[in-house]
């Protein structure tokens, strides 16, 4: 009988031990739910595990060492090593894809630091980058610093000196304009308008293998980059498909009545010709990365396009069947099967480099909610929402946002990575923190916000705008300016707002057309004035 008992307890131990550990995704245990599909690692509730990274990736930037140079380490580096510094300067873009990720951050948190930080990187490329006056392409920033602590970026990682990438000039230039908006400095409305004036003399109409404008350039003669120039297998430059930043370029100076808006037109809708006629017929969207030489399809043209295509409806006939035919078209091409078995479709980075990224599956969920909210279509949102679920896992619990393979990108895991999550809050306000009040979007860029237990207290940039927030409590008051807005659910009320309470918490949704000013009270507002 005790030979009986003992067995019985070996088998059960040896049955406890042998069963497999979880998984690991880099940094984490992979947790799932009672059906087996991926959970976010820090808190089974996505909008606390969403919150928590954005806040730690944010940190880890912020604190980020400060490199030989003098300079913090993200304005040398394109790769983060922890106990040395990497030989490789800054992404093409990357400096344009932090500063649209902070401003979406800034709304959210209201941390002035985040506002520093933009300033001094758009301060310090403007005065460091751009090509002289003698140049074909004058006035663009170069994407790249040739030797990595000089502090001046003078040209392309892979053509050399006096190379630059006309669409990041374009995408630099648009957040230009959101930084003029914010603090009223006229030097990056100007320094805007030169880069629309350059792109523009030097568009072409384009076709099946030329965009129209090239993809990387000598700025000084105009001669398209190209390697192994003169030989069977040369490649030419001459083509991508990020134009997003740059027609968002166009329509925000056509708005503002700034330069020669009649050719701004001409050229935002040569872009948007061209885009139609070609890339959305053929899923050829080129390169976008600064350290790959040869042809690839990026996932970050196709997805930024389709993500265009849905919030511009007016310029797209059945727009978002066309933005389905793009995410489909990126699982096909560069889907990645590893994790389906916990139910979540994870993409490659481009058919030259098919290795899963952080950035790029997040950018995925966040585009598959958009499509879901303007559709109702239930799997999207699913889909989606697991997509940003498996993207925490690559933050490690310092805010270190890495691939897995261990490469930690300045891009892919900051400026080019907080925005999904955001946006993502933006269209489903409901994945933002429900213990916690912020701003999730605004059809306006915020000027200035404070968060505090009394009141939110933000300025946008036009009178005319619309704000969602995600808050604790229903408010007491809403004012614009000096005038108290009415609670309503009209839609067509131009002076309101509504709220829409949830399990915990709710969503507040603001209208206002008179004043820039919102003013929104936890606390009757004698209660204020009493302090």
């Amino acid at each position: 009988m005790k030979e009986l008992l003992f067995l019985c307890l070996f088998l059960s131990v040896f049955s406890v031990y042998s069963q497999k550990s979880p998984e690991k995704l880099i940094y984490h245990e992979i947790k799932t739910d009672g059906k087996g599909n991926l959970l976010p690692w820090y808190d089974n509730d996505p909008g606390k595990s969403y919150d928590h990274i954005v806040n730690s990736v944010w940190k880890f930037w912020d604190t980020m060492r400060t490199d030989l140079n003098g300079l913090p380490y993200h304005m040398n580096h394109q790769v983060w090593k922890k106990d040395h510094n990497d030989y490789r300067g800054i992404g093409g873009d990357q400096i344009a894809m932090a500063l649209s990720s902070w401003r979406l951050l800034y709304a959210y948190t209201g941390d002035e630091r985040i506002l520093d930080n933009m300033k001094f990187m758009a301060d310090y490329y403007l005065s460091h980058s751009l090509s002289g006056p003698e140049c074909k392409w004058k006035d663009l920033p170069y994407p790249y610093n040739m030797l990595i602590y000089s502090g001046t970026y003078d040209g392309d990682m892979i053509s050399g000196k006096g190379y630059t990438q006309p669409d990041k000039a374009g995408s630099f230039a648009a957040e230009l304009i959101d930084i003029y908006k914010i603090t009223g400095n006229n030097i990056y409305l100007e320094a805007a308008e030169k880069i629309a004036n350059t792109l523009s003399s030097n568009m072409v109409s384009g076709d099946l293998g030329h965009s129209p404008l090239p993809f990387r350039v000598n700025a000084l003669t105009g001669e398209t980059g190209s390697m192994n120039k003169g030989t069977a297998s040369e490649i030419v430059y001459s083509y991508t498909s990020n134009w997003t930043g740059t027609m968002k370029l166009y329509n925000q100076l056509i708005g503002f009545g700034k330069g020669d808006t009649a050719l701004y037109h001409k050229s935002f809708e040569t872009l948007l010709v061209w885009m139609k006629q070609y890339p959305l017929k053929t899923n050829k969207w080129g390169p976008f990365f600064e350290d790959v030489g040869s042809w690839s399809d990026t996932q970050i043209n196709a997805v930024t396009f389709a993500r265009y295509i849905m919030e511009n409806p007016l310029y797209f006939e059945n727009g978002n069947a066309y933005a389905r035919q793009i995410l489909d078209w990126v699982y096909k091409e560069l889907g990645n099967p590893k994790w389906e078995k916990y139910g979540v479709a994870v993409v490659n980075e481009q058919t030259s480099y098919r290795v899963p990224g952080n950035s790029h599956t997040s950018r995925q969920g966040a585009a598959e909610l958009l499509y879901a909210s303007l559709t109702g279509d239930k799997i999207s949102k699913e889909r989606g929402i697991k997509q940003l679920n498996w993207a925490t896992y690559t933050v490690n619990f310092d805010g270190e946002n890495t691939y897995p393979n261990g490469e930690t990108w300045m891009t892919d895991g900051y400026g080019d990575y907080i925005r999904h999550y955001l946006r993502a809050m933006a269209t489903f306000p409901e994945l933002a923190p429900a213990s916690q009040n912020h701003l999730v979007s605004s059809s306006s860029v915020i000027r200035h916000i404070s968060y505090s237990a009394e009141k939110i207290q933000y300025d946008t940039f036009d009178k005319q705008s619309v704000e969602i927030l995600r808050l604790k409590v229903k408010p007491k008051l809403v004012m614009e300016g000096e005038e108290i807005l009415i609670d309503t659910a009209n839609p067509d009320e131009k002076e309101c707002w509504n709220w829409k309470a949830m399990k915990e918490g709710g969503i507040l949704r603001i209208v206002h057309h008179k004043n820039t000013r919102i003013i929104i009270q936890f606390v009757e507002k004698d209660q204020i004035i009493k302090r």
